[in-house]
């Protein structure tokens, strides 16, 4: 097994208030209804489990699910962390944060989420799957981007 990882990083500012937009990243429920690919998430106190649906790519197909540290700043920040329960080993994870700022016109968001992925592939690999990789966060990442304006009920 190799693991392969990938960055992206966004801003944008949003025509909605700060706490409309703090609603929906904090909603466990909701989240994975504008999210492409995630099924669900079952949180138990800071720590979510998120579930995704089955990926394919270059030969090889994963149903990634992994568990998260989240650590909320009330409406301002939100910091997330790979954290396995004990003795367990996912394959899949990720590290990041949001960060929420008011500003003329209404919020700036702010993005960065780095996907850690184990996959039985050779480590020479890696620039084929970190390209997927790239290409399948931006297009989630887009589509989740109209989902919330949708939600928001606000211009895109």
């Amino acid at each position: 097994m190799a693991q392969f990882s990938a960055t992206t990083e966004s801003t944008a500012v949003v025509a909605a208030e700060r706490k409309k937009i703090w609603d929906v990243l904090t909603d466990p429920v909701l989240l994975p209804q504008l999210t492409p690919l995630l099924t669900r998430i079952d949180t138990d106190g800071d720590l979510w489990r998120w579930h995704m649906v089955r990926i394919a790519a270059l030969g090889v197909s994963i149903i990634p699910a992994f568990t998260e540290k989240m650590v909320f700043d009330e409406g301002r920040r939100i910091d997330y962390t790979h954290e396995p329960p004990k003795g367990e080993h996912e394959r899949a994870g990720a590290d990041g944060w949001y960060l929420l700022e008011d500003v003329d016109g209404g919020t700036k968001l702010s993005i960065k989420l780095t996907l850690h992925v184990e996959l039985p592939l050779p480590k020479a690999a890696s620039p084929a799957v970190t390209k997927v990789m790239h290409a399948t966060m931006g297009r989630t990442g887009d589509k989740f981007a109209a989902n919330l304006l949708d939600h928001l009920g606000v211009p895109h």
